[in-house]
């Protein structure tokens, strides 16, 4: 948690100024059993009406005056909690955000869901509690010990006595509950990542009538983390009850002892009823402090979780940039990738030197020895069997995972000698998996270029094989387009994905195997049109269909992480059986 309160430190006024107000409206609620006992002793004792109206007029100043201070300290606490976790989620977001795809793997989706919202929240309502009872709950408690102090003595080494009684029961039942807490968290993490799962693939669920068992399994996760919550939330439940029995009990020893202090002549009955009073606000306070203990117990368990993200270090490290001429300066500079590309002298865009990649706790390789190298300006043709390894070759040239063994080279360069925005503005990548954002079609095509044009714009769309269908839709490249682009075509959205790529105006254009939805013919058109592109782009075509890549320069054949073939689609039919079974399997 502590790392976590540097987050604080624009609140500084904000975290003095709560519990300060706070304690000042602590101060006035102590003095009133002060008032309780004058009026009885006083003013009810002697029938002075007069006196017991000022004394009247007292409380309510008292209570008025104590009510501005709750509000204020209320204000002000609440004002450094919000900003505490806005900062801390653009922090976390950010620092997630540097994380390469190996800790994402780890980390897993759900995990960093929740970490994002339940337990900054969870923290965030923590520290709003600290700065409104942490210290004022204390001050009370104690307070109204010393206030008994000078009632009488006697009276008050029954607080001596309850007031550590109280305390062992809060903070032992705080110690026991604290990490039940944080297994509670962990199933929330398990709940969260099983609904993502069925929310995100609810068609096939549906399409294969496996409802009923995503139901039991939802069912059975919920019920384990619904019976964690019941045993922690028993444990915890115990607090009021045990702080109630004490409190109650050391109530009738006062009043017991009260009374006979009374018959003695040592202190009146407004003292006695005052001393009471201040073993109700100190039942009150504890009752508050018991639950406050709660929320501070799942606060730091949530911290706790937090600040394990923020520890997960990047296992890359990546050089400062040398930004010689981005994306946007193309642009402006009315410029394209092949005057920047010719300012490279190096005769390859790609070469793969005896690379290898094996995953974080794989337990074998998923690429072993690939050795080629790409001039500028080729078309490459990937192919393989399913998990040949066709897409974790082409994640290794922006870097998205670093080689375990052998290097990487863009334009004669290391990969780990560029620095990030340096080496992804050279390249363009379509994934798999085709991902929109909520917006319109200009917001997501920018993503490729910020300062993309409309004409720029129109004519990635035309590479891609998507203007005709842009142009038919309400309001062309303004069009609205829902989350994850539900509300297009498993095709369309493929092919705004490629256009947003090729928008950049990359030096090196990556399609991993991302014109699978689409038919024979466009997929034809699609790839005449990226030949014919301006500029010299070196283009990386992932595919399952030998059709896809047989005009490409050279074809690159994978099987169980390896190369079986590399060559052109002519050569390959003649002496390579891998790529031979695959395209008469096609035919």
């Amino acid at each position: 948690m502590k790392k976590l309160l540097i987050y604080l430190k624009d609140y500084k006024k904000e975290t003095v100024l709560a519990p300060l107000f706070k304690m000042l409206e602590a101060g006035f609620e102590l003095f009133v059993p002060l008032v309780m006992a004058a009026i009885i002793d006083k003013g009810i004792g002697s029938k002075d009406v007069t006196y017991v109206l000022q004394m009247g007029l007292v409380l309510v100043a008292l209570g008025i005056i104590g009510l501005i201070c709750s509000i204020t300290a209320q204000f002000f606490a609440a004002k450094a909690a919000v900003g505490f976790s806005t900062q801390l989620k653009h922090a976390l977001f950010k620092h997630i955000q540097s994380l390469s795809f190996t800790e994402m793997d780890t980390l897993g989706t759900s995990t960093m869901i929740t970490r994002m919202t339940s337990d900054v929240n969870q923290v965030q309502n923590g520290v709003n509690m600290v700065l409104r009872l942490f210290l004022r709950s204390p001050f009370i408690v104690f307070g109204a010990m010393i206030m008994a102090f000078t009632i009488d003595v006697k009276a008050a080494l029954i607080f001596v006595v309850t007031i550590p009684l109280l305390s062992i029961v809060v903070f032992g039942i705080m110690m026991v509950t604290m990490p039940l807490y944080k297994k509670v968290q962990a199933g929330l993490d398990k709940v969260l990542g099983k609904t993502r799962e069925n929310l995100t693939g609810v068609r096939v669920i549906r399409a294969f009538h496996k409802e009923e068992q995503e139901i039991e399994e939802f069912e059975e996760s919920n019920q384990t983390l619904t019976h964690m919550q019941l045993f922690v939330g028993k444990i915890a439940a115990l607090t009021n009850p045990i702080t109630f029995i004490i409190v109650n009990a050391a109530t009738v020893a006062l009043i017991y002892t009260g009374a006979v202090r009374v018959n003695t002549g040592f202190i009146t009955q407004g003292e006695v009823v005052a001393l009471v009073n201040y073993m109700s606000q100190i039942l009150v306070e504890l009752v508050k402090l018991a639950n406050l203990i709660i929320t501070i117990t799942k606060a730091l368990a949530c911290a706790n979780r937090i600040e394990n993200v923020f520890e997960m270090k990047s296992s890359m490290e990546w050089a400062a940039n040398n930004r010689a001429l981005t994306a946007i300066q193309r642009t402006e500079a009315g410029n394209n990738a092949a005057e920047a590309a010719t300012q490279n002298d190096a005769e390859y865009a790609v070469e793969f030197d005896h690379v290898s990649l094996t995953y974080k706790g794989a337990g074998d390789e998923s690429l072993t020895d690939i050795d080629f190298r790409v001039k500028k300006g080729e078309t490459i043709g990937i192919i393989g069997g399913t998990g040949s390894g066709k897409s974790s070759l082409v994640h290794l040239i922006p870097r998205f995972y670093d080689a375990t063994r052998g290097n990487v080279k863009v334009d004669g360069k290391n990969v780990k000698e560029y620095g990030m925005e340096e080496l992804r503005e050279k390249i363009g990548i379509v994934m798999q998996k085709a991902v929109l954002f909520q917006g319109s079609i200009r917001d997501n095509l920018r993503w490729g270029n910020g300062n993309a044009t409309t004409s720029e714009m129109n004519q990635a769309l035309e590479i891609a094989q998507a203007k005709e269908f842009v142009d038919s839709k309400p309001g062309g490249l303004d069009a609205k387009i829902t989350q994850g682009g539900k509300n297009l075509s498993g095709g369309q959205r493929q092919r705004l994905t490629i256009a947003r790529a090729v928008v950049r105006q990359p030096e090196i254009l990556i399609l991993d195997d991302s014109a699978s939805a689409l038919d024979y013919a466009t997929d034809a058109k699609l790839r005449k049109a990226i030949r014919e592109m301006d500029g010299k782009t070196t283009v990386f075509i992932v595919s399952q269909r030998t059709s896809s890549i047989q005009h490409a320069d050279q074809i690159i054949v994978l099987e169980d992480g390896q190369v079986v073939g590399i060559g052109t689609h002519e050569s390959l039919l003649k002496n390579c059986e891998v790529y031979q079974e695959v395209h008469y399997s096609q035919a």
